[in-house]
């Protein structure tokens, strides 16, 4: 069986580590099969949504090390840059469902998914600097847009845990639920975004990504972009859903 589980359940498009008998470890096959996943996510309109998770009772321990050792030997790029690029460039939104231990580029990959679902088993430990390493990921820049410079710090600096409550209060993950419910929970804010219009989104993701970062720049951004949906089939469907009193369909616009 493949270490990376991909199937698409109607708009959802689920990828799970599935290697638990080492913790959910990546190698380069595996970040390049969830490469493939991201792309195939993009490219297929019928994909509205992609979660992320993991089979067994870990997210994934990070890299596997031996995998790694062997690529550190050689020249050639780390196996998880395309895998980081296609994280960070993925137009569609992604659900990340955290179910046990996140180490190293478990952890630092949450800060590129929108929603984050924590059971209360999560615990997240980013050692790069007990390893002599660096973070990756861009964690530097975005864990302390995230959780603040002191607290980032003590995570990324200090390499300290951060159970799946504290990631909660510090913002990191929007819910923390039971174990058992952990799948159930994330399907179903899956299914809430892949019910939304799928341009409006993409769109409202990337401007929360890439937008203008002056605001002035950004009100103009959101305004052009805001005229164009007014006038889209979906704004229609929406406006005519409300008048007619029923729920408005997105399902038929891609």
């Amino acid at each position: 069986m493949s270490d990376v589980l991909v199937t698409q359940a109607g708009p959802v498009l689920e990828i799970l580590f599935n290697r638990p008998e080492k913790k959910n470890a990546l190698t380069g096959a595996m970040y390049a099969a969830v490469v493939d996943a991201f792309h195939r996510a993009d490219e297929d309109a019928s994909v509205r949504v992609v979660l992320l998770s993991g089979v067994g009772d870990t997210f994934t321990s990070g890299n596997d090390i031996k995998d790694f050792q062997t690529r550190a030997a050689t020249d050639e790029p780390t196996h998880a840059s395309p895998f980081l690029t296609a994280l960070s460039s993925l137009a569609k939104p992604l659900v990340a469902a955290v179910n046990g231990a996140a180490i190293g580029v478990g952890t630092t990959m949450l800060a590129h998914a929108d929603i984050v679902i924590a059971a209360r088993s999560a615990r997240f430990v980013m050692p790069f600097t007990s390893l002599g390493l660096v973070p990756e990921a861009a964690s530097s820049l975005l864990f302390p847009r995230l959780v603040g410079h002191q607290r980032a710090s003590a995570l990324l600096l200090l390499g300290d845990p951060l159970d799946a409550e504290a990631a909660r209060d510090w913002g990191f993950v929007n819910q923390v639920v039971a174990d058992a419910d952990l799948m159930t929970t994330a399907r179903s804010v899956a299914a809430r975004l892949a019910a939304l219009p799928a341009a409006s989104v993409r769109q409202t993701k990337d401007l929360i990504k890439n937008g203008r970062q002056d605001v002035p720049g950004r009100i103009a951004e959101e305004l052009e972009l805001f005229r164009d949906r007014l006038r889209s089939p979906e704004a229609a469907e929406a406006f005519r859903a409300f008048a007619e009193k029923r729920k408005p369909d997105f399902s038929r616009f891609s």
